[in-house]
């Protein structure tokens, strides 16, 4: 009997050991005697026991931080800066044969090139200019990890961490920036008002009437305040006519 039951339970051992499952999201890489044989799709996939080994590769979109990294940039500022990087794997073949660890491998030569292309710039175009810099990283990483078959979707510089007497001379800077824009400003205003009076008086000049309705209107505001008394002088020109008739009578 035995000679029957265990030759059956070694078989389906075996036919339990070929079978694997492959997730949506994952791609098998199937090695035959340490040759590779091929990709396997997800789903239901059989391979041959003792001689097929399978790699499993998530093929999801995968985010790691990039550590901060001592930067000294070209104006020979020294500072920290950290970022993200997002990437994916589009060539399982190539993830698992190219390169040892993708993952790792990735994240170190994110680490070196933010380094190197950030210490090309300038302090102010690191600040000012994050969205250019964060394309170029982009295009120079995903140049190099296309012989893995990794994709770099995206790079963002998150942190800048700038020197304590670097924040202080840089505050200086706005503030001073902002007392001579409200300065120019100012002296826009009262150049705008001179000009406005200049043509009020000339519009004036032209019209004693409308002098002397302006001044009647300006007594009318000055009225309006009860609790003060005020003393003005009366133009001749108000009371000429009224002067004129008297003579005559």
């Amino acid at each position: 009997m035995w000679t029957i039951v265990i030759p059956i339970v070694i078989v389906v051992a075996l036919l339990a050991a070929g079978v694997r499952i492959v997730n949506q999201y994952e791609n098998g890489i199937v090695f035959r005697l340490g040759r590779f044989a091929g990709t396997r799709k997800p789903g239901l996939n059989v391979i041959i026991p003792l001689l097929d080994r399978m790699v499993i590769v998530d093929m999801r979109t995968v985010a790691r931080d990039v550590p901060p990294q001592d930067v000294i940039t070209r104006d020979n500022v020294s500072v920290k800066v950290n970022a993200v990087l997002y990437f994916r794997v589009v060539s399982a073949e190539k993830a698992i044969i190219q390169v040892e660890d993708f993952l790792y491998a990735t994240s170190q030569l994110a680490q070196t090139t933010l380094r190197a292309i950030l210490g090309q710039q300038e302090l102010d175009d690191l600040l000012s200019q994050r969205e250019k810099i964060n394309k170029h990283l982009q295009e120079v990483l995903d140049q190099h990890t296309e012989p893995w078959g990794i994709k770099i979707a995206n790079v963002e510089v998150k942190d800048v961490d700038l020197p304590q007497e670097m924040r202080r001379a840089m505050a200086k800077q706005a503030e001073a920036e902002r007392e001579r824009r409200a300065k120019i400003i100012a002296a826009e205003g009262e150049f705008q008002a001179s000009e406005k009076l200049a043509q009020a008086s000339e519009i004036l000049g032209r019209s004693p009437a409308s002098l002397q309705l302006r001044y009647l209107q300006t007594l009318v505001e000055i009225a309006a305040e009860k609790n003060s008394t005020t003393i003005f002088p009366v133009p001749i020109d108000l009371i000429a006519a009224w002067l004129k008739g008297k003579e005559a009578k």
